[in-house]
């Protein structure tokens, strides 16, 4: 399987140091690779150049500028590696809250870029792919409430078994070619506007 490379976005408002990271991403082998040295309206350039990648590097970071950058890791939703040359405890913990997938101290060297790329790329996959499996489990028991409700409601307004509630609703979803949790929710909704009686 051949990957498609990365289009890198490299923002940096020290020329110097902008060109050690892009010399050490041109060098592993990245074409596509972008130089931002001004931050102003950073957002809308990120919007246009859809970058896959994002290297942040802040020589000496304020509170202020650090806030800024985790604010943007934020809404990106891409993997963000970020060189600092200090921190501290509490803005590495921010950095992790806003899910920069690569948070680095001290160790801006041309020969560090890629690994630290390919780490954050792949730090970055793993959180996304962690994200979507406990969206997928809330959902699922999200439905599961709703179902239980429902085989509930079926239960005492039907005097029916558990499973011949369950039976039902799988039923109904199949004749009608809906999931048993949107039968279910339709039942619960329909209780609710009936009154507390049935619900």
């Amino acid at each position: 399987m051949v990957r498609k490379p990365l289009a890198v976005l490299v923002i940096d408002e020290n020329r110097i140091r902008a060109s050690i990271i892009e010399a050490g991403l041109r060098e592993a082998g990245h074409e596509q690779v972008t130089v931002v040295h001004d931050v102003t309206g950073i957002a809308r350039r990120i919007a246009e150049i859809e970058p896959d990648v994002i290297v942040i590097d802040l020589e000496n970071p304020n509170r202020d500028m650090l806030e800024n950058m985790f604010q943007l890791s934020r809404v990106v939703k891409r993997p963000i590696a970020m060189f600092v040359d200090r921190s501290d405890q509490a803005s590495i913990e921010a950095a992790v809250d806003a899910g920069v997938s690569a948070y680095v101290v001290d160790g801006l060297r041309q020969e560090r870029v890629k690994p630290i790329l390919d780490m954050a790329v792949s730090r970055f996959n793993a959180f996304s792919r962690m994200s979507r499996e406990l969206e997928e489990a809330r959902n699922e028991l999200e439905n599961r409430k709703v179902i239980d409700r429902a085989k509930g409601i079926l239960m005492k307004s039907r005097g029916l078994s558990e499973d011949a509630a369950y039976t039902l609703l799988r039923k109904t979803a199949m004749n009608q070619n809906r999931k048993i949790s949107d039968i279910a929710q339709s039942l619960v909704t329909a209780a609710d506007l009936l009154g507390p009686g049935e619900s």
